[in-house]
């Protein structure tokens, strides 16, 4: 199984950009997306479709802010919409397919780098939603892709030592996701690539893209039970589609 996510920055900028050409010839399994951008009416109607995927996107209230997508091959069993807490679902920012006992999800965690307001929101969704990922992976597995916006360990930013008080690596950022990881979860990239920093996020100044000057703050987190069933990770950056890069992993499923 081949999964991608990606967040596109906007998935009329995307598609303009080349990106759902560049798909056409991934033939992944299930696609992704995060900060669509786009209510339902906004989506170019060749998307709606795509290539016989079938498509769900979750748009926030608000037009031209936030918004989740999947596009799979397979018809899932049940789509779920949402976490039951209407801050986030305002924000259209958790989608989820479910096969048989498999969950696949893109998700869109807050960024806190706009303000303190902002960073306060994060938190609550961090508070809101760690509770739900102790409990769910014992009946289930999970793969939750998406831009989590949290940059874990120094490895995972090239720049960690200006960043230490920064929105995305602060200290109680990363102690959360330290202890998702504790609880029955894997970073699968660092699972494969243990040395290799990943980065799939580049600030718009200061040529950070050319120079390499990343983030990795997108992930594939899986259940435990899942590990041994991951085959391959790759970062694909040949084009340019957003500021993230999408990251491409193939699964034994």
């Amino acid at each position: 199984m081949k999964i991608i996510t990606a967040n596109v920055n906007g998935i009329r900028s995307a598609h303009n950009k080349g990106f759902f050409e560049w798909l056409s010839t991934e033939d992944a399994d299930i696609i992704c997306l995060q900060e669509i951008k786009a209510d339902i009416d906004s989506i170019p109607k060749e998307l709606i479709n795509y290539n016989n995927y079938i498509c769900e996107f979750y748009p926030a209230q608000k037009k031209g802010y936030s918004g989740v997508a999947i596009l799979a091959r397979t018809k899932p069993d049940n789509i779920i919409t949402g976490l039951a807490n209407q801050e986030i679902d305002d924000e259209g920012r958790y989608l989820e397919f479910q096969y048989g006992q498999l969950s696949v999800i893109s998700l869109y965690m807050p960024s806190g780098s706009s303000g303190e307001d902002k960073q306060q929101k994060k938190f609550r969704f961090m508070d809101y939603y760690l509770p739900i990922l102790k409990k769910q992976h014992l009946d289930r597995d999970y793969i939750i892709t998406g831009d989590w916006n949290i940059a874990h360990n120094e490895i995972d930013l090239k720049n960690w030592k200006g960043n230490l008080k920064n929105s995305g690596f602060l200290p109680e950022e990363r102690a959360w996701m330290t202890e998702l990881l504790k609880s029955g979860y894997t970073d699968s990239w660092r699972h494969l690539y243990p040395d290799a920093p990943g980065y799939t996020w580049w600030s718009n100044r200061g040529q950070a893209y050319t120079k390499d000057v990343g983030w990795r703050i997108d992930y594939q987190i899986i259940t435990d039970r899942l590990k041994d069933k991951l085959k391959s990770a790759q970062i694909y950056k040949d084009q340019k589609f957003s500021d993230h890069a999408p990251l491409i992993m193939e699964y034994d499923l």
